[in-house]
């Protein structure tokens, strides 16, 4: 089959799964690959696959023609929880509750292929899932409070329960991010390379739930409205978004048992999601932001590799991730929901460090282990907290496990596992500023497992 028939099946593929998320570095995936994923992400010096479209432009030359295809199963467990509401508007304990998320299971697809031309030269391509954010919760707050939103019926006897951020009925987020990034890659010298990936992405979105931020709402010397586009905020269904970006890498051979690597991606424009014009920041844009990444790999013994990688990733480029969560709260009807500064979720760039082993066990047989840490983006103060309920990303710690047998005819199929340990993140409700306070907890945790067929030719 063509390369190009090849990664069309692929992408409409990967385009047509529902809900595909993989947060776990930020939204950002811990690895690409189902081979870095087993190293706790590192890959930026290695050479094992055909995904250096998404780690390391410049490793495909050293791989030869060989063709990747798998899926990893996505299993997050997220919870978020307020305690302690009160003021003028809530009683106290009303707005009080605990709310897991209901939606568990993803699959997120890969595929990459690459063609040698020539001894010093190679063209192909990889296809993956950048991450996501996904959250759906069903139940409404245990303590009785009622939506704030008029069309929920607020402050009359039909009044419907309130979700977790004053709305009515499911809350929840999904953002899935897909990019095709055709490679070409040359050895300059007998030790040194450089590639180059153009990156295509689509993004795919929606949210329900947030009713009380699109709505006219009359409270403590209103009415005013939190959003520029009343009826762009919520529940609109999905929205499509695409763009494009560019990565670049090179990697060296420094020595017979030392290998170094360096890409940097840059901030992928994407087109705004229009249906969403009320909620992201600038008229509904959600752009991928740049990120860039070092490693090293280094033979220890003959069978034994260990490998480590920093990555760098600039959420706070991106306004609609970055600006503070009260930024449309502590002046309504001034600063308003998809305005340049209208709230985010004020995420802070992150930084995240990788480390992997690899042992040739046997022939046949390869082994992998890894370690992977990134402070969480979300911030702990008043300004932070609250809107991540829609996405909850706080895990920090992972461990990976992998393995890949070596098949007839040249094939091999790789396995890989990683955990992300469970982690809460406990701040001051941004609702004060709407007479609810007390404290909201976010809490995640995450387990992953993948498998993936590869096939040299």
């Amino acid at each position: 089959m063509k390369l190009k028939a090849l990664a069309g099946v692929l992408a409409v593929a990967g385009l047509a799964m529902p809900g595909m998320a993989s947060a776990t570095n930020g939204y950002f995936s811990h690895g690409y690959g189902m081979t870095a994923k087993g190293m706790g992400g590192a890959s930026t010096a290695m050479t094992k696959d055909t995904f250096g479209g998404a780690n390391n432009p410049a490793s495909m030359v050293w791989v030869g023609d060989r063709m990747d295809i798998g899926v990893d199963l996505f299993m997050p467990d997220r919870s978020v929880s307020r305690q302690g509401s009160n003021g003028p508007f809530s009683p106290t304990g009303q707005y009080d509750g605990s709310v897991d998320s209901d939606s568990n299971y993803f699959l997120v697809p890969e595929f990459g292929y690459n063609r040698m031309l020539g001894s010093n030269m190679s063209a192909g391509v990889t296809v993956y899932g950048n991450g996501g954010m996904n959250s759906d919760y069903n139940a409404a707050v245990s303590g009785g409070g009622t939506s704030f939103a008029p069309s929920c019926g607020a402050g009359t006897p039909s009044a419907q329960p309130s979700n977790m951020l004053f709305g009515c009925g499911k809350l929840g987020v999904d953002l899935m991010q897909l990019i095709i990034a055709p490679t070409f890659a040359y050895k300059v010298n007998a030790n040194n390379s450089i590639g180059i990936s153009p990156l295509f992405g689509y993004q795919r979105f929606k949210v329900d739930g947030l009713q009380a931020f699109d709505e006219t709402l009359n409270m403590g010397g209103g009415p005013f409205t939190f959003t520029s586009n009343q009826g762009y905020t919520t529940n609109r269904g999905y929205d499509n978004s695409t763009g494009w970006g560019v990565r670049i890498g090179w990697m060296g051979k420094v020595s017979d048992t030392v290998t170094l690597g360096a890409a940097y991606s840059s901030r992928m424009r994407m087109s705004a999601f229009d249906k969403y014009k009320g909620l992201f920041a600038e008229g509904g844009d959600f752009d991928i932001p740049e990120n860039y990444n070092i490693g090293i790999a280094v033979k220890a013994t003959p069978k034994t590799t260990l490998a480590f990688d920093i990555q760098q990733i600039n959420y706070s480029d991106v306004k609609s991730i970055a600006n503070g969560v009260a930024n449309s709260l502590w002046a309504p009807g001034t600063v308003q929901l998809g305005t340049t500064n209208g709230s985010g979720f004020k995420w802070r760039d992150q930084t995240v460090y990788k480390l992997g082993v690899e042992y040739q066990y046997q022939p046949d047989l390869v082994l992998r282990a890894g370690y992977n840490y990134g402070k969480m983006p979300i911030r702990d103060d008043i300004d932070s907290v609250t809107f991540n309920i829609l996405a909850p990303a706080v895990v920090e710690q992972h461990l990976t496990l992998g393995a890949t047998w070596t098949l007839q005819n040249k094939a091999d199929l790789t396995l890989s596992y990683a955990h992300a340990f469970n982690k809460s993140l406990t701040g001051t409700s941004v609702t004060s500023l709407l007479g609810v306070g007390g404290t909201e907890t976010l809490t995640m945790s995450q387990n992953s497992l993948g498998v993936a067929y590869g096939m040299k030719f």
